[in-house]
């Protein structure tokens, strides 16, 4: 996409409030008017009508991105990555397809956001895995389901009850819930205007989820799985079997059942898993890099 004048995110309380209210100006868009402006851009490369595509949709990404504020990053880089994805998700959006830009657009401004984060963060530096990284993202809204809002450190059936449902360590909790605490006050005034409450907490996303947001995790789910088959492709058919049998049937077959199956030694199964999942997660990896560097503007491309 070219060059796209948009408002900018300046450092400060002050520089953020301004912009919360100059984004405020840009009209939403009814459902016929964001078809036509989308079949303009897609048919004609309108500018125009995609620049006011991307401005429609600026709160949506700001109040997506108010709920990344707990990672020690300035919030307005953070909405600046944000607006590169929504960006990116008008470049790409489909009207013929029948829903609206904004389910479209949510996986791609949170996949920009989640990728500076995870660029930003040292311990991605370290060798994350897919669990530290689930629980990195997951960890906040865990404690404010179990209502452990206060600072500091977890009580210990806290720690047990969210290593429990997010598959990791209590080892693993204790040390993400030390990296990210220190977040300031949600009840932090914006401003103070008649019916507005003017708090941070005004900006951040409803814990229920809406279709919207069903829908977007739906094609998100869809496209992961689809890099999953692809990945399998790999794998010659005893290697599928074994990979499949163990790794993703929801109630895994034996190494002894395996063994008789193949008339090999449970250890030769425990080995045929290991480089079988370890080939699909090479795949898949390869698979994902290509499609970062898809994500990724050009050189020349705006960014906010």
């Amino acid at each position: 996409m070219a060059q796209m004048s948009l408002p900018s995110v300046t450092s400060g309380e002050g520089g953020l409030n301004r912009y919360m209210e100059e984004i405020r100006r840009f009209p939403m868009l009814e459902p016929q008017e964001e078809y036509m402006l989308a079949k303009r851009y897609a048919e004609h490369d309108d500018r125009g009508a995609a620049h006011r595509l991307v401005t429609s949709h600026l709160r949506l990404v700001a109040k997506i991105a108010m709920g990344y504020r707990g990672y020690g990053l300035p919030i307005g880089e953070v909405i600046s990555e944000g607006n590169v994805g929504l960006m990116q998700a008008v470049k790409r959006f489909d009207p013929e397809r029948g829903f609206r830009l904004a389910t479209y657009a949510m996986w791609w401004i949170k996949a920009s956001i989640q990728e500076y984060i995870l660029r930003s963060w040292s311990l991605v530096k370290m060798g994350t895995t897919a669990n530290q990284k689930r629980l990195f993202f997951n960890l906040r809204k865990m404690k404010s389901r179990i209502q452990a809002l206060d600072e500091g450190d977890l009580k210990p059936d806290q720690i047990n009850q969210i290593a429990t449902q997010l598959g990791v360590s209590e080892e693993e909790v204790v040390s993400m819930n030390r990296r990210l605490s220190g977040d300031a006050s949600l009840n932090s005034p914006i401003r103070a205007t008649e019916g507005e409450s003017g708090e941070w907490q005004d900006w951040l996303v409803d814990e229920n989820e809406s279709q919207e947001e069903i829908l977007a995790e739906q094609d998100e789910l869809d496209q992961r799985r689809g890099m999953l088959r692809q990945a399998m492709d790999v794998l010659n058919d005893r290697e599928r079997r074994i990979f499949e049998a163990r790794r993703l049937s929801e109630e895994p077959i034996t190494l002894e059942t395996l063994s008789g199956e193949f008339d090999i030694s449970r250890e030769r199964v425990r080995q045929i898993e290991v480089r079988a999942f370890e080939k699909v997660q090479k795949a898949v990896k390869e698979t994902a890099e290509a499609s970062r560097r898809a994500l990724r503007p050009v050189q020349g491309e705006a960014r906010v």
